[in-house]
């Protein structure tokens, strides 16, 4: 049984939700509450915050790139064990792909989900309700069941924000969040700097829950939570089937990018995973069958991973007994045969795919991906189809050999080749997230 739930949105992205969500779970925890959390939609660093506050996985839920099957899956699971669940939205609450569909609105609607909307009021006086009542109407099977306003410069700013909301609609403002430097978090390229980059990540969180238990109204917030609609229907879930029977997983903040889903519905379908962390100069397990290096920030640890010995050597007698090598993204490029920084630097990576990738003149690629395979493998049968997405400012210098898979855009547009493959080595810069059918 899936505990009670609210789902965190905004009317655009930048408008502090994450923070808002972490000083939630923060000060729910104080109160001796087990809570959880999972995020909307494609996004590997904010679930890193959440399990910092809760120490338990964050879940990824996206209704573009996943089957109901999965979503009310990892749902159930998320929950399990909780006192309540907290989800945080992405972007806007109506914003998902270019025909509108997969948006933080849209999974709401489709599990039934209450949403509490948190407003960055920097910038906002009365002009607050008629923005708030846009969204209150927009669409009937959304609900908005609660406001939290926040970047409020003080309680004379709060009273006019609560005053123009009261005079306008009755959804009720539950609490406001202070303009504090402290919960500043910063970003880089793709997002923020990852929790285990931060020497003040632990003042930032015990911040967030303090003044969140200060300024919200937490019993009412309690109290609007609800089990989702769809409680009651999940069947476990297994969004990728598993690249082997023992897995080597890389991950260190170089390889942080892999989705707690994808590891989990691994481990049900019976494989074995040991990690392993190229950063420490550290080979994939021998006794691996196969070794998945996934998406993070190998650029900016470039000249750290070419020098790392044992991981070459390790790799390279992975493939060469036959083990499936399989990278995305940022492991990707480092499974390829040159990786150029942003400050035009080549260094030089494992050479098990004849790809080279350069950030020093980036091109942009956003968006959610069809992916069909082109040739058999663990992953499935030439043909198998897939969804993900890309993320990344990258792209291929250089790319010879077989191509991995054909991708499309959410429109179904042929977007051409992507990836390559070379022997029992694969990749590409797609992030998989489901199987399509």
């Amino acid at each position: 049984m899936s505990a009670p739930t609210l789902l965190f949105a905004a009317p655009f992205t930048g408008s502090g939700k994450t923070v808002a969500v972490l000083g939630v779970l923060g000060a729910l925890q104080k109160r001796g509450l087990s809570v959880a959390s999972f995020k909307v939609g494609p996004d590997f660093i904010d679930p890193l915050f959440h399990s910092a506050v809760t120490g338990k996985p964050t879940f990824n839920l996206d209704c573009w790139a996943m089957r109901f099957a999965t979503l009310v899956g990892l749902l159930e699971r998320a929950s399990a064990g909780a006192d309540l669940l907290i989800g945080e939205g992405m972007m806007g609450l109506a914003d998902g792909a270019p025909d509108g569909t997969g948006s933080t609105g849209d999974l709401a609607a489709l599990l039934g989900l209450p949403v509490v909307f948190v407003i960055d009021c920097a910038k906002l006086g009365a002009s607050i309700a008629p923005l708030v009542e846009g969204f209150l109407r927009w669409r009937d099977e959304v609900e908005i069941v609660g406001l939290l306003l926040a970047r409020v410069s003080g309680p004379d700013h709060a009273a006019l924000l609560i005053q123009a909301c009261e005079a306008r609609f009755s959804t009720r403002v539950l609490g406001w969040l202070p303009e504090d430097p402290l919960l500043v978090l910063p970003s880089r390229h793709l997002g923020l700097v990852q929790p285990e980059e931060l020497p003040e990540l632990a003042r930032t969180l015990a911040r967030a829950a303090e003044l969140v238990s200060q300024h919200v109204d937490l019993d009412r917030l309690l109290r609007l939570a609800r089990p989702p609609s769809v409680a009651g229907l999940a069947r476990g879930a297994r969004p990728l089937p598993p690249l082997g029977q023992r897995i080597a997983v890389a991950r260190d903040v170089a390889f942080s990018f892999a989705y707690p889903a994808t590891l989990e519905g691994w481990r049900a379908a019976g494989a074995e995973l040991c990690f392993f962390s190229p950063l420490a100069d550290e080979a994939p397990d021998a006794a691996a069958d196969a070794v998945y290096l996934p998406g993070g920030y190998p650029e900016l640890h470039a000249g750290r991973l070419a020098a790392a010995e044992r991981f070459r050597a390790g790799l390279l007698a992975a493939a060469a007994r036959g083990a499936f090598v399989f990278g995305e993204c940022g492991g990707y490029m480092v499974l390829g045969e040159t990786l150029i920084d942003a400050g035009g630097t080549a260094h030089t990576m494992l050479g098990l795919l004849p790809v080279a990738s350069t950030l020093a003149e980036p091109e942009p690629r956003i968006g959610w991906r069809r992916l069909t395979l082109f040739a058999s493998g663990p992953l499935g049968p030439k043909g198998a189809r897939f969804r993900g997405h890309e993320f990344h400012l990258a792209r291929e210098s250089c790319r010879r050999g077989a191509l991995f898979a054909e991708i499309r855009d959410v429109a179904g547009r042929r977007l051409g080749g992507v990836g390559c493959r070379h022997g029992t080595v694969a990749g590409s810069f797609v992030h998989l997230i489901d199987c399509e059918s």
